[in-house]
């Protein structure tokens, strides 16, 4: 009886704790609010930031909290903070701090805050950074694509195909309609925004909100958010790549968490990705905020030309040197034949490019418009516009671009192989216009082309 009852007390005790460890082990797995304690040097108002919105967007709280600027203190006030003759200052965040129903929406605690974060207020702490992002295409492709694309210039588009599409990615021009951001131009983090302050881009285009992650920036999809499609098809071009590829299969390996200015080839990556080739330094080589610093073709122009004789927006650097930094990055994994022959190749395609395909088609194009068989008054309203327009925009830098970056595929079949088509159906409709002299036919209703076409003042001035 004895026996039977210890044995009866002993097997409860085993029940007791096998079923502890098993809600021990349900307990550890279980998600886990993040905890931030709120240190003491953190005003009033900036802790009033904190909490309110802890409860009113608790998904912006806990990508804050998981952040690296949580983790050194840095709060919502340290960024969003705005002096109150600001233009960007939020009338309606002013409205908050009149409620009656919530702890941290008294009146003590009222700031002037923005809701855009700019470059300028992120030079606060990285200023390095916002220097050289400054002096880059990025910053500044407003300016560039006023300058070259029809598609503004000429109005061909409508202001809702542009602010969902164009300006999605290029950036929007910010401005405000009774104290608050206009609907039209917001919201949008485009690399080249122009902001209320005067600073070019955002941030968080690459370091999105609120966990700004140094991870998320250096993985190619941060890239493939816009540079994609059949006209600048880099994510598509990278991932059919070595380079792509050895990143598909080792990229749970990577230390994407490494420190800033320390990201190493062989140390914490196997195959580089767009960051490590554009941006982060190695060997001799600095990192940079600049991503067009280290490019010696301006690949995505009609006529392919240095990065200095870019037109639109000339580079500041000497090509020889920007190529030379691009070959140190790529000597940490390849010796020097390697190397110089993919560039002899790059060179190569580029000529070949420039004098087969562009500049006779540019020059029967030029013809066509000075016997007036094409009307220069808006482009792409000729169906000859669109094909000149497709042969370098969409197949002639899938062939540069293929080339510069080693995919094969878009090299030759997305690339070359399209700019052959391309090129002889549109020397073959340009050359019979000419024998029959016979204009073009124009479309008398082309859809949708009721795009604004005044320059933006806050990038050209003021029209006089």
């Amino acid at each position: 009886m004895k026996i039977l009852t210890r044995g009866i007390w002993l097997a409860g005790l085993l029940a007791l704790a096998f079923a502890a460890s098993g809600f021990c082990e349900s307990q550890e797995t279980m998600a886990k609010e993040k905890e931030f304690r709120i240190e003491r040097s953190v005003s009033d108002a900036g802790i009033a930031c904190i909490q309110c919105h802890k409860q009113e967007h608790p998904g912006i709280f806990a990508d804050w909290a998981n952040s690296r600027h949580a983790n050194a203190n840095i709060t919502c006030i340290d960024c969003h903070l705005a002096n109150e003759f600001d233009p960007d200052v939020s009338q309606a965040h002013y409205k908050q701090y009149e409620k009656s129903d919530s702890t941290y929406g008294r009146k003590e605690f009222k700031v002037p805050v923005t809701a855009v974060v700019t470059p300028k207020d992120c030079s606060r702490c990285h200023p390095d950074e916002a220097g050289q992002y400054s002096k880059s295409k990025h910053a500044n492709t407003m300016e560039i694509i006023w300058k070259i694309d029809s598609w503004l210039k000429d109005g061909m588009n409508s202001d809702t195909e542009r602010s969902t599409g164009c300006y999605y990615c290029h950036g929007s021009v910010l401005k405000t309609e009774k104290g608050e951001l206009s609907s039209d131009a917001w919201p949008n983090v485009g690399v080249g925004r122009v902001n209320l302050d005067g600073s070019l881009g955002g941030c968080s285009s690459c370091h999105t909100r609120h966990r700004f992650s140094i991870m998320e920036a250096r993985k190619p999809e941060a890239c493939g958010q816009c540079h994609l499609g059949p006209d600048h098809p880099q994510i598509e071009i990278y991932t059919e790549s070595k380079h792509g590829a050895i990143y598909g299969a080792f990229e749970d390996e990577y230390n994407w968490n490494a420190a800033p200015g320390t990201w190493s080839p062989g140390t914490d990556y196997r195959g580089p990705t767009c960051a490590s080739c554009h941006m982060t330094g190695a060997g001799t080589v600095r990192t940079t905020h600049d991503v067009t610093e280290r490019l010696s073709w301006e690949l995505q122009a009609p006529l392919t030309v240095r990065p200095e004789n870019f037109e639109a927006f000339p580079a500041r650097n000497n090509w020889q040197v920007e190529r030379d930094k691009m070959k140190q990055i790529c000597r940490q994994c390849h010796g020097d034949k390697w190397v110089n022959d993919h560039y002899i190749k790059m060179d190569n395609a580029v000529e070949e490019y420039n004098t087969v395909y562009f500049k006779p088609a540019r020059a029967l194009l030029d013809d066509l418009y000075a016997r007036e068989l094409l009307d220069k008054t808006r482009y792409f309203d000729e169906p000859l516009e669109v094909e000149f327009y497709e042969l370098w925009h969409h197949e002639g830098r899938r062939a540069r671009m293929g080339t510069a970056m080693m995919a094969p595929d878009y090299a030759w079949w997305h690339g070359f192989y399209e700019c052959k088509n391309r090129y002889v159906l549109f020397m073959k409709e340009g050359r019979e216009l000419i024998e029959h002299n016979e204009k073009a036919y124009k479309a008398p209703d082309y859809p949708n082309a009721t795009g604004d076409t005044t320059r933006p003042a806050e990038i050209f001035g003021a029209k006089k």
